[in-house]
């Protein structure tokens, strides 16, 4: 409101001196001896004398002004007496000593407020956004009452819930603890991938306790001038004593808690400040009664050692991708209030989506709702669910990219090879759907998908998957030849080689290499590769890698040479359909759906 009024009163000022600007321009200006010969010709009707200048009047209601008037001329007094012209005396009116200041500031105000309106209204002028307050915390505050999410808003991660919940406890009731000599938590630290629900967590513990919360992330500490972090932090900490028992959150802390003198040639002074300001408010020599700190990251690895002693971050809760289970209840939670249809199968669909975080769902179900209000339909069905997930998991389609005819079949031979080397691998994953609708960088997808999560994978799955990957560039391989095999296997031979290499040199996958850890350290600052092991070691692993693509490479040749006509069978249905389910392939398979073969 304040603002509203101070703008309504610069315009009220301003506008009367834009419209008497206006009038000014209007009249017209004329010389003296015109003047006089309109005076004598009968022109003038009306005069007004002025000061400096005279205001004149035409019979046909003419306005002209004339600013100069020589001496005290009474021969101009006597030649409009004689022509009868009407004369007016205009007396300058007294002006008062805060109209007389007024006026003499008027177009230095008006250029303040042309200043302001064009210039500083482009800086936001919210608290710790202007140049006049880079000092103070740009940390969101929200009071007890704010937060309405608490942990049965929360689905998954039940392992860290648990964890947190003593803080709550902690927070509630302190008297508790303190009498048996217990103390607050300085810290918490929050560690896991992206997605995985650390700040909503982190809300749940204010929503929960009925504490102040400050939000800011770990990157709005560090400015170009120096020390402002610093004083940032030193302005959180006191805002967050005022409202104890208050919550401090700081979302990827790594962007300010990097480890100091990391860096060859010189570290960054401004956050090394922010960081040490940030030390000393955890745990110096000012004690913050009742302010827990709690930080979120996924790269822990990165983070000052003096950030994770005892005293400062005390609790680290893992927060890991959420299981089957976790990931239905999460499902449930984004779904409660959509109108679903009775084929929609909730458990199916948290099966089907093995690696998803808690953001990945809810924006598989955001995705849904928008596929079925583009269908104009009014509830949502597990077909719609079905097409979102692939366009999550395999891109979306690509319907401008039109494929001839040979190139269809050799993406069809070449998703058919997959697929086939897939199915006849017993410890390879159960297969989803295969397509040759151009989806994203890929002419054509094989999707397998896994039953259960996994936590261990042994040996054999993962030569299965390597078998697989050349599935087919095998199969174009059987049917046209050595000499033209397309580059449609690129992405499959990388991935492959990548995962023989992992076998050997970090996963003790080698008898002989054996179970040690080979991995080149690169360094920044020079052209070259600095390995821990030595040449000859090098061409060992080198033989070793070639060892076991050439075996898995065989192994999936044979796999296809026995199942030549299954691949030609698959080929066509491949091309007739586009894109062949579950069940279609395992008809194809056992020969027992007719229709299709």
């Amino acid at each position: 409101m304040f603002k509203n009024l101070t703008i309504l009163l610069l315009i009220c000022i301003v506008l009367p001196y834009i419209i008497r600007s206006f009038k000014m321009n209007n009249q017209t200006y004329s010389s003296y001896s015109n003047f006089i010969s309109d005076i004598k010709n009968n022109k003038i009707k009306t005069v007004m004398l002025k000061r400096d200048y005279i205001n004149a009047i035409k019979q046909n209601n003419n306005k002209y002004k004339m600013m100069y008037i020589p001496g005290k001329n009474s021969y101009l007094l006597k030649l409009l007496t004689q022509k009868k012209v009407k004369i007016i005396h205009s007396h300058p009116k007294q002006r008062g000593a805060i109209t007389a200041f007024i006026l003499s500031w008027y177009p230095a105000l008006i250029k303040a407020f042309l200043i302001w309106f064009f210039f500083l209204r482009k800086i936001k002028i919210k608290k710790g956004e202007n140049p006049l307050f880079f000092g103070q915390s740009t940390a969101k505050i929200f009071s007890k009452n704010q937060i309405k999410i608490t942990f049965k808003n929360i689905a998954g991660c039940n392992e860290a819930k648990e964890e947190i919940k003593e803080i709550v406890d902690f927070l509630k009731n302190p008297v508790k603890f303190q009498k048996l000599g217990g103390r607050l938590p300085k810290g918490i630290l929050m560690i896991g991938p992206p997605g995985t629900g650390k700040t909503l967590l982190a809300k749940a513990i204010a929503g929960e306790a009925k504490v102040s919360f400050f939000a800011i992330s770990g990157s709005d500490f560090v400015e170009m001038f120096v020390g402002v972090g610093a004083s940032r932090v030193r302005n959180m900490f006191k805002m967050a004593k005022k409202k104890s028992p208050s919550i401090i959150f700081i979302d990827e802390i790594d962007a300010v808690g990097r480890k100091r003198s990391l860096n060859v040639g010189g570290g960054h002074d401004e956050r090394e400040q922010t960081l040490n300001q940030m030390l000393v408010e955890m745990d110096g020599f000012h004690k913050n009664q009742e302010i827990i700190v709690i930080a979120a990251t996924n790269r822990p690895d990165v983070l000052d050692p003096a950030l994770l002693r005892p005293g400062r971050f005390d609790k680290k809760i893992i927060i890991d991708l959420p299981n089957m289970k976790e990931r239905q209840d999460i499902i449930k939670i984004h779904t409660q209030n959509m109108p679903l249809k009775k084929n929609v199968n909730i458990s199916i669909l948290a099966q089907g989506t093995p690696g998803f975080s808690g953001a990945d769902l809810a924006n598989l179900v955001n995705e849904t709702a928008l596929l079925t209000a583009r269908k104009n339909l009014k509830k949502i069905s597990m077909q719609e669910f079905e097409e979102s997930k692939d366009k999550i998991i395999l891109g979306s389609q690509k319907k401008s990219l039109i494929m001839n005819k040979t190139e269809k079949e050799i993406t069809a031979y070449h998703e058919c090879g997959h697929v086939i080397v897939g199915l006849f691998l017993p410890e390879q994953d159960p297969i989803y759907k295969v397509t040759i609708i151009p989806r994203g960088k890929s002419l054509g997808v094989t999707y397998f998908l896994p039953q259960q999560d996994f936590i261990y994978i042994n040996k054999k799955k993962i030569e299965g998957k390597i078998c697989t990957l050349y599935g087919g560039r095998i199969a174009e391989e059987i049917i046209y030849g050595t000499e033209n095999i397309s580059i449609g296997a690129t992405h499959d031979i990388k991935t492959a080689t990548s995962i023989a290499k992992k076998m050997v040199t970090q996963w003790g996958l080698s008898h002989k290499i054996g179970p040690i850890f080979y991995k080149n350290k690169n360094n920044l600052f020079l052209p070259k590769k600095d390995k821990y092991f030595s040449e000859y070691t090098a061409k060992i692993i080198d033989k070793e890698i070639k060892k076991i693509i050439i075996r898995n490479y065989k192994r999936a040749k044979n796999i296809l040479l026995c199942n030549l006509d299954i691949l030609y069978h698959m080929k066509k249905k491949l091309i007739k359909y586009e894109t062949l389910n579950k069940q279609q392939i395992q008809d194809i398979i056992k020969k027992k759906n007719k229709r299709l073969l």
